[in-house]
């Protein structure tokens, strides 16, 4: 029960209490600052998961340098089109244009995971989350400046963190410090591109 008091009834209170001109001005800065910082970042719909699953995901999140933010999508929306106006060149614009657009169709109440720390942590863990509960679902993604189907967002969670690359590398003596180095500065955006690009031709 105190769980449920501490946890679910301040983020019931934030989804459902309107909000002034003030708080909503200072959550598209709050948004911008986190779409600026993000590495990727992941949409899902919870549905009608119990809090304190949403709650345990949350904290797995947390744990890896991810944070889930409710959001209203015309608020997002608003962060985006401001994207859209200050992109440094035309293929960005056209890139934020994309992103805009998609999300705008997209329906229904949703879940921003964003991703500091790396580009796979989001995708892996609300795939991972989405297996153990079937009310989590993701809708789609966005990888640097690309928007990622909910396809391509199960292609990138498939793939290991860069943690875990590490890791592997530092229990094989055998491999060369140049691939450490590649992983380390390695592009996670190229090596998807890429999987994309053999997907196509199968």
């Amino acid at each position: 029960m105190f769980y449920f008091l501490r946890h679910f009834v301040p983020f019931l209170i934030y989804k459902i209490m309107p909000k002034s001109r003030e708080q909503k001005q200072e959550i598209i800065k709050d948004l911008q600052d986190k779409v600026a910082k993000q590495k990727a970042s992941v949409f899902v719909d919870f549905g009608a998961s119990p809090a304190k699953k949403i709650f345990q995901f949350r904290d797995e999140l947390k744990d890896a340098g991810c944070l889930m933010q409710v959001v209203k999508k015309s608020l997002l929306e608003k962060v985006l089109e401001k994207s859209k106006e200050t992109a440094p060149s035309p293929e960005a614009m056209a890139g934020e244009a994309e992103i805009l657009e998609k999300i705008k169709a997209m329906k229904g109440q949703m879940a921003v995971i964003f991703g500091f720390t790396d580009e796979v942590s989001p995708a892996k863990i609300s795939y991972l989350a989405s297996k153990k509960n079937d009310q989590i679902k993701i809708l789609a993604g966005i990888l640097g400046k690309e928007f990622l189907g909910q396809e391509r967002v199960m292609e990138l969670a498939k793939l290991p963190s860069k943690p875990e690359l590490v890791g592997k590398l530092l229990g094989s003596m055998q491999a060369p410090i140049s691939n450490f180095v590649y992983v380390l500065n390695g592009n996670i955006k190229g090596l998807v591109c890429a999987l994309d690009a053999i997907a196509k031709k199968k």
